[in-house]
């Protein structure tokens, strides 16, 4: 640990500008199912990014970030908490997140810290009084709202917070960066720091480019990344092919109109690369822009096309690894192009964003702040991660573990036709996870390795996790000592499935 976490969170970032006494401005911008081969900056030279490329270049690309559970509603509630979704109890199928969790949420914590906050576009999920009842949105809990129920929708008008964007601003994308300038022009007024949350839906399905952009990618042709096509995805497990994932890379075209698809997929990122630029010209025109810190990321990746899967949900790289940059105009780091190979997590957001406001972060939060990594971009601050996937057909859900350099997924269904299933990639030197290496020589001591984490995080959930919404019986499910006949009534219970 670098010496300087010990000082007041205010007075850590050395080498700086930073007047102490004054509380950084914090825009926290978040993306839906963008994997990192959609930037330029990630090395995709087919793709116009120009703002966000901009913003890698003033601050800091993260080249080994993950969400630790890759689906919309659990991710949401992961970056909001800095919690592991079997400790918050959130996800699709399962529950609301339960007001005790989002009371100790960035967004509450910060504004009881005196921030002005808002939020714009797809919160993801809503607030329960307590488990297994209906939740509602928390929309009184911000000082400006802009969010919506569910998916929300592409069409401004059809976002009941947004509707007085939408003559000027049909598509929701660029709705948002107007939301965003206008709640910083009303915010740098009043000289108290403020957070502005923006959830982007995009480049979420249904396929709903901006028509202002259709000529960005009109007729492009784009290169296929080096997995694309089921050959290269053959030595994935069967449990992998039996959700909507693996039908998808037909169903969604991938297999047939590749340069459509991905065309389409490109053309709603850039919609949100616009808004982007909007926020920020917004904060350099009202005078917050060198005391404002901008973090970008995503929920969730994408596979299109890769292994011959589409969406997302599963732990490989391209829907679990995502893109990260964090700008701090105020460090001394900034502006060096500099990129960071440390192990980082969605849980990691929540933390971070407490740090930077000098608000204690409140016990039990799994994540740790990037802040010591701005500081040192050489520096860790974890050895591991989890991957979890509890959602979908029961035959899909899976826990993995994943280090800067390899990765183990256990799945436990198992049926007649294949038992449980393990893999291994060293996606250090295997990025395109190409050879599961499971039984590969010279692997046996990284699987006992990446075997014993992957068995603390069970033993993890097994101690900590919520004991409702069904998240104690994966506690079981998945450990790997446990014989399938004991766990199968506990996942064939939930939903028939």
């Amino acid at each position: 640990m670098s010496p300087h976490r010990l000082i007041p969170p205010l007075f850590i970032l050395v080498g700086t500008l930073l007047h102490a006494a004054e509380q950084p401005n914090i825009v926290f911008l978040l993306t839906d199912d963008q994997c990192t081969y959609s930037v330029g900056c990630y090395g995709n030279a087919d793709v116009k990014t120009p703002h966000i490329d901009s913003l890698a270049r003033d601050g800091m690309a993260f080249d080994n970030h993950y969400d630790t559970t890759a689906i919309c509603m659990a991710s949401r509630a992961n970056i909001m908490t800095g919690k592991f979704e079997f400790k918050n109890g959130c996800n699709f199928e399962h529950g609301a997140m339960v007001r005790e969790h989002w009371m100790k949420s960035y967004p509450i914590l910060l504004r009881e810290a005196g921030y002005l906050t808002a939020i714009a576009g797809k919160i993801g999920f809503e607030v329960a009084e307590k488990p297994g009842v209906k939740g509602k949105l928390p929309a009184s809990d911000f000082d400006k709202w802009g969010a919506g129920p569910g998916q929300t929708s592409y069409a401004t008008a059809k976002n009941k917070s947004m509707v007085s964007y939408a003559k000027k601003y049909p598509h929701s994308s660029r709705s948002y960066g107007a939301f965003g300038a206008d709640f910083i022009a009303e915010a740098a007024k009043t000289k108290k720091p403020f957070c502005l949350s923006i959830s982007f839906k995009a480049p979420h399905h249904p396929t709903t480019p901006d028509p202002l952009d259709d000529e960005v990618y009109a007729g492009k042709t784009f290169v296929k990344p080096k997995n694309y096509g089921r050959e290269n995805g053959v030595h994935f497990s069967k449990q992998s092919q039996q959700g909507r994932q693996y039908e998808r890379f037909f169903g969604w075209n991938y297999a047939d109109k590749y340069d459509e698809v991905m065309a389409t997929y490109h053309q709603q990122v850039y919609a949100v690369d616009v808004a982007i630029g909007m926020v920020r010209e917004a904060l350099k025109k009202h005078g917050v822009a060198d005391n404002t810190v901008v973090i970008f990321t995503s929920d969730n990746g994408f596979l299109c096309g890769s292994h011959g899967y589409g969406s997302k949900v599963l732990p490989y790289e391209e829907a679990s690894r995502v893109p990260l940059i964090v700008f701090d105009p105020r460090h001394s780091n900034s502006g060096k192009k500099l990129r960071c190979d440390a192990l980082t997590g969605n849980v990691d957001f929540a933390p971070t964003i407490l740090e930077l406001a000098g608000v204690t972060a409140p016990a039990g939060m799994d994540g740790k702040s990037l802040v010591a990594l701005y500081e040192d971009p050489k520096a860790e601050i974890h050895e591991s991660l989890p991957l979890i996937n509890v959602w979908g057909p029961s035959a899909v859900h899976s826990l993995a573990v994943v280090t800067k350099e390899m990765k183990y997924i256990f799945w436990p269904w198992e049926t007649d036709k294949f038992g449980a299933t393990e893999e291994l990639y060293h996606t250090g030197g295997d990025p395109l996870e190409l050879n599961n290496a499971v039984r590969s020589p010279g692997f046996e001591s990284e699987l006992q390795r990446m075997r014993g984490l992957y068995d603390g995080y069970v033993a993890q959930w097994k101690r900590e996790g919520v004991r409702y919404h069904n998240y104690e019986a994966y506690g079981v499910v998945f450990d790997r000592t446990v014989p399938w006949e004991k766990k199968s009534p506990l996942v064939r219970r939930r939903k028939g499935k």
